[in-house]
């Protein structure tokens, strides 16, 4: 009994920390909780767009900057955005 409740603990905590990175990125450096799109599905279409977002960007080992780092290195430098779009 007492070795399931350590493994059910550990699998919710697993869960709940990479939800909440994710969650805290999504709101910090792309600014989810100030969306205004509402209508039809535009906020789940933009919700999916920045989870995409998010995965490439963490996938890309080249440049060794944070999330909005890249995001923004990829907004201004059009080499690296094929990089990571085609990487």
């Amino acid at each position: 009994m007492n070795n399931d409740i350590v493994r059910y603990a550990k699998a919710v905590r697993g869960h709940w920390g990479v939800e909440n990175s994710l969650h805290w990125v999504l709101d910090v450096v792309f600014g989810e909780d100030q969306s205004r799109a509402r209508s039809g599905y535009a906020a789940e279409n933009l919700a999916a767009t920045r989870r995409l977002a998010v995965s490439l960007l963490r996938r890309d080992k080249t440049c060794k900057r944070r999330i909005q780092g890249k995001w923004m290195r990829a907004a201004m430098d059009p080499d690296y955005l094929k990089h990571v779009l085609q990487d």
